[in-house]
């Protein structure tokens, strides 16, 4: 018998029931009919129920700096997959129709059906990583250009994404790796045969290399915040320095004039013809003195 791949993309109650087979169980149908919610993405999984898998695929999408979980349903049997598409408030529903029409082309079993679901979701984390290479690419190169306000929200965005898309990416991994293991596998039937298990491997790996990615994306987001903290802490010891320059430019002065604004009677250069240039003289002297000095030590 040929191998079914049906689709259904947000269906109701009513079509679910008349299209999956009638020993769904009815928690699985909840499961399924449970309407997505920002903020609420479900948990990744494939698990044995009797004679059918049921499974929750969800994936990550960047759009612009906002991360949506796109979530793909799925119901195997020996003969059948179902994947069931929901569509994220506010955006599209994810598409897989070329690797679908591919798949039933060549005649592939529901096993391998499902495994070209996963495999596509493996690659569309792998993309995700790249653009995150991307964004910190492009936030390194303009670290010290941008301002600094914009570079905190950059790198903040970005790591709340990363964070986000791996609760994602663990138990996806963990899914595909519990075909590698046996641990959902039909009673009494092979979904899984050798072959597709090495081809589920194949994608287990691509899902290992997005863990990787990420974790590298993330070690090299937080050297760029280091250095940005860095330059800000340069920046205020810069600022910090004129200042110190400055004050300590202004104490001889402060001081001259607070020690010749006593007018004591008795006082020498009181009466002194050249009193007042004598002073001035001194503060110019002072002044020009320390300008040397500091500029001598780069502090200027």
């Amino acid at each position: 018998m040929a191998t079914q791949w049906i689709d259904l993309q947000d269906p109701d109650a009513e079509t679910l029931r008349a299209t999956l087979p009638s020993n769904i169980h009815q928690v699985a149908l909840n499961r399924i009919l449970r309407t997505p919610r920002h903020g609420d993405e479900p948990r990744p999984r494939l698990e044995t129920h009797d004679d059918y898998v049921f499974g929750v695929l969800v994936f990550p999408l960047l759009t612009s700096d906002t991360v949506v979980f796109q979530e793909v349903d799925v119901i195997a049997t020996i003969e059948t997959l179902f994947t069931i598409r929901k569509t994220p408030p506010g955006h599209t529903a994810c598409e897989f129709e070329d690797a679908r029409n591919a798949a039933l082309r060549d005649g592939a079993s529901p096993g391998l059906c499902l495994y070209t679901v996963v495999n596509e979701i493996a690659e569309r984390f792998l993309d995700v990583v790249d653009s995150f290479d991307d964004s910190i690419d492009a936030l390194e190169d303009n670290v010290t250009v941008w301002p600094a306000s914009r570079v905190r929200s950059q790198i903040s965005s970005i790591r709340h994404n990363i964070l986000h898309i791996r609760r994602t990416l663990a138990p996806t991994r963990d899914a595909a790796r519990a075909v590698l293991d046996n641990r959902v596998e039909l009673v009494d039937q092979d979904l899984f045969p050798r072959d597709i298990e090495l081809r589920f491997a194949d994608a287990y790996d691509k899902l290992l290399r997005a863990t990787d990615g990420l974790d590298l994306s993330r070690d090299l987001l937080a050297g760029v915040r280091d250095f940005h903290q860095a330059e800000v802490a340069n920046d205020q010891n810069a600022v910090m320095k004129t200042l110190t320059v400055i004050a300590s430019v202004l104490l001889l002065p402060t001081l001259i004039v607070g020690w010749y604004g006593q007018n004591f009677i008795h006082m020498p250069e009181l009466h002194w013809k050249y009193g007042y240039y004598y002073s001035m003289a001194l503060l110019v002297v002072t002044t020009l003195l320390q300008l040397w000095y500091f500029r001598r030590k780069h502090w200027i």
